[in-house]
């Protein structure tokens, strides 16, 4: 791509949102990636830099020298800036401070200096403030005066001498008071607030509960020190479910996405999970080899184990699948396990009857149109099969609703009671309770 093309495409982009940018850019191939990024304007550079994939990051950081990374960094925005740190090296974190105005300099040492979880991390410290001694006149002109570099003007904060926290007003109330009146006569002294320390779950749940797009950040003494956005929320809410996804699914949180990740890092994540998985069902093998006088008496009986543990193994994972996502949600708590073993024996038990009369009628059914021959006593069988459908599918849904609170209880993730575990429990256990049911109905006959 010639200069003079690069030049015209990005005078297309430059209207267009900074995420827009980064997608087209990141499209292009490495060295003319690099130069569409060098020639943004200076403002831009910061904005469409945070729409990167790491990997781009990473790219066009090379490419940077320490005074223009800077440079890119001062117009950032300080909680994206953060969140840049988080992945740079110490050194280039080192040099790229050393090189931004006191103030930022300041700023992002400040943010740097919270815990690594905390919601301190993703705040902002541009934000309106005014004093409750204020006319609605003052309120307003130092908005004008400070707006422009403020996260959002939906609320003006409050504060005392101390600059400590006393109220947030919507700023469309004073756009609809008069000039004359004081901020303390719109003051109701009811506000919500999040303190630095408070882990970003905390603060989710926080925002969740009272349905905010910005709140204030405070000190643990009280003291107003910057906001965090729902934006910034919304990208930790996408991590965390992320990661929690992945657990579930059976494997090691990722740190990259997908794409980013390395094969061997993958392959790594993966195969320990595996091979955990892949020993626990070798207790499958050890539990059919303690039936294998009972199977080598009625083969038949071997037909319908995928069956039974498939199904047990599904109800399981259901189970398991709600319980964990109430728990996320904050539905359900530790001292909600009774009542969700309570309902969960009645929705196993029913499912089970489901299942386990479909089995029934399948094997009756197809004894009488000749599809297959169980034998003499295929009326036994199918009740066999019923009553451990009944039984396993019983198990299953009751196992999957009660590790996520037993994980819990044990301060562990319950996202960790992954559906692989869960079905790897029931399948060992279900054939227990499969040739255990088989040994009492069919002891004198096939046994």
């Amino acid at each position: 791509m010639s200069q003079t093309s690069t030049d015209v495409n990005l005078r297309d982009l430059r209207h267009k949102h900074p995420n827009d940018i980064a997608e087209t850019i990141t499209e292009l191939n490495a060295k003319e990636r690099i130069l569409a990024f060098l020639l943004l304007p200076g403002d831009m550079k910061g904005e469409v830099f945070t729409y990167f994939n790491r990997t781009v990051q990473e790219e066009v950081l090379k490419e940077l020298g320490s005074r223009e990374t800077a440079a890119m960094l001062e117009n950032m925005a300080p909680d994206d800036r953060t969140e840049i740190f988080e992945n740079f090296p110490d050194l280039l974190i080192k040099e790229s401070i050393n090189f931004l105005s006191a103030e930022e300099k300041s700023i992002a040492l400040n943010l740097l200096g919270y815990p690594e979880k905390s919601i301190a991390r993703l705040m902002t410290p541009y934000y309106i403030q005014a004093k409750k001694g204020w006319t609605i006149k003052q309120a307003l002109s130092n908005i004008k005066r400070y707006g422009k570099k403020a996260e959002t003007l939906n609320h003006i904060y409050i504060v005392d001498k101390e600059n400590k926290l006393v109220d947030d007003i919507r700023t469309g109330r004073l756009l609809m008071a008069d000039e004359d009146q004081t901020i303390e006569s719109l003051m109701d002294y009811e506000f919500i607030s999040l303190t630095t320390t408070m882990n970003r779950d905390e603060a989710i749940e926080q925002f969740n509960k009272y349905d905010r797009a910005v709140m204030p950040v405070v000190s643990e003494s009280g003291v107003l020190v910057g906001i965090v956005t729902f934006d910034d929320i919304f990208d930790e809410i996408e991590r965390r479910d992320t990661e929690d996804i992945q657990k579930f699914g059976g494997l090691e949180a990722l740190e990259l996405s997908y794409t980013e990740t390395p094969l061997m890092t993958l392959v790594r994540k993966r195969a320990s999970v595996l091979l955990i998985l892949f020993l626990g069902e070798m207790l499958t093998a050890s539990a059919m080899g303690f039936f294998e006088e009972e199977i080598a008496q009625a083969v038949v009986l071997a037909l319908f184990i995928p069956l039974i543990i498939s199904s047990g193994g599904n109800s399981g994972s259901q189970a398991a699948t709600l319980i964990v996502r109430a728990m996320a949600i904050k539905e359900l708590g530790i001292k909600d396990w009774w009542y969700v073993m309570r309902k969960e024996v009645l929705s196993g038990l029913l499912l089970g009857l489901i299942l386990g009369s479909v089995g029934f009628l399948r094997i009756l059914v197809w004894q009488q149109a000749g599809f297959y021959d169980y034998g003499e006593h295929a009326f036994l069988i199918g009740l066999t099969v019923g009553f451990s459908l009944i039984g396993i599918v019983l198990w299953g849904t009751l196992s999957g609703s009660m590790i996520p609170f037993l994980l819990q209880k044990l301060r562990l993730d319950p996202a960790t009671s992954s559906a692989p575990f869960v079905a790897t429990l029931v399948d060992v256990t279900g054939l227990i309770i499969y040739f255990t049911i088989a040994a009492s109905i069919l002891r004198g006959t096939l046994l």
